[in-house]
């Protein structure tokens, strides 16, 4: 079950990174970095967010380092959604509502990473 939710945590990003900012398909993320961080820049930089993001997924599915890997994930969802929430809630699909949905997101992968993995490693522990 834990490898399924990598994967679906890992699509996540994919779709974010992939077809929101680097092909652009969202504009509505290409706005918000402008808004946040000017919009000189903003279509390269959303681009890189989203080869960023795209980076992401590939490290979650590796499954290289996963702890400090959903750390980060928590820290970058967290961190993200608070400067979108007070700079640019107009800009967000469903307004200040999206730190909730942001909020379940982070729960998967605290659940998936901390309570889940650490089931599989006492059964494997137990088995021995």
């Amino acid at each position: 079950m834990q490898k399924i939710f990598r994967y679906l945590i890992a699509l996540v990003w994919i779709l974010n990174g992939l077809f929101c900012k680097v092909l652009n398909m969202v504009p509505r993320h290409q706005e918000i970095v402008g808004e946040i961080l000017g919009e000189t820049y903003a279509r390269e930089l959303t681009f890189l967010i989203g080869i960023s993001e795209i980076i992401m997924a590939i490290w979650i599915i590796s499954g290289i380092k996963p702890k400090v890997n959903a750390i980060l994930q928590i820290l970058i969802v967290a961190t993200m959604n608070i400067l979108e929430f007070v700079l640019v809630p107009d800009l967000l699909l469903w307004g200040k509502a999206n730190s909730s949905f942001a909020l379940l997101f982070i729960i998967f992968v605290y659940f998936n990473e901390f309570v889940l993995n650490n089931k599989n490693t006492i059964s494997k522990n137990q088995v021995c």
